[in-house]
């Protein structure tokens, strides 16, 4: 009975990891940032506007969607979004890909790796299993990947001149694309106005 009891103790401990894994993500990203300010950095609470480029038609929601992630992105590094006084100007673009891969072309060769908890009773003795499998999907084909990536360019409206200039590229399975790109932006953004030099890895929680 102590032995069943420690079983089911632990099987729900287990339960309880996956489902706190579940209900957080972490996004990924591969960045790299520039800038060439001058005289100097701009103050918290400089202003800026949106530019767009003839490719980003005016009427695009999906556009209007990705400058308002932006908007909040930048509110959070000290930035304001105040057309009327900008001292900036912000161009802001993404694209996302789907990626199709074979299960065989790398990760696990024997199909994805599986947790599986089970229990029952017989004879009156209660039990709980936890193991370990591997699955092999339908037709040999991986979960679906999609790399995204998102740039930043900011210009100093009085010279019209580029100050600024970032990217972040990540590749995760997740289908919900907004959550992803303010997560990349946010990562976009790091050490913003003065990001250290050369690519890096930026990894940025995403919450339910």
């Amino acid at each position: 009975m102590k032995r069943a009891l420690t079983a089911i103790i632990f099987a729900a401990t287990l339960v309880g990891l996956l489902g706190g894994c579940a209900s957080t993500r972490v996004v990924e990203s591969e960045v790299n940032s520039f800038a060439r300010w001058a005289p100097g950095p701009p103050a918290p609470g400089s202003s800026y506007r949106f530019e767009r480029l003839p490719s980003q038609q005016q009427a695009d929601p999906s556009q209007a969607r990705l400058e308002s992630l932006a908007q909040a992105a930048l509110a959070r590094v000290g930035l304001q979004h105040n057309p009327q006084a900008a001292g900036f100007s912000v161009q802001v673009s993404a694209s996302s890909q789907p990626l199709l891969r074979s299960r065989w072309d790398g990760g696990y060769p024997y199909g994805s790796p599986n947790i599986f908890i089970g229990g029952g009773s017989g004879m009156g003795v209660s039990s709980v299993g936890v193991g370990f499998g591997f699955g092999f999907p339908l037709g040999g084909m991986d979960t679906p990947m999609y790399r995204r990536e998102v740039s930043i360019v900011m210009r100093e409206l009085r010279s019209n001149v580029a100050v600024y200039e970032t990217r972040a590229v990540s590749e995760e399975p997740w289908l919900d694309t907004d959550p992803v790109l303010s997560a990349m932006l946010d990562a976009a953004l790091r050490g913003f106005p003065v990001p250290p030099a050369g690519p890096r890895r930026i990894n940025v929680e995403v919450k339910p």
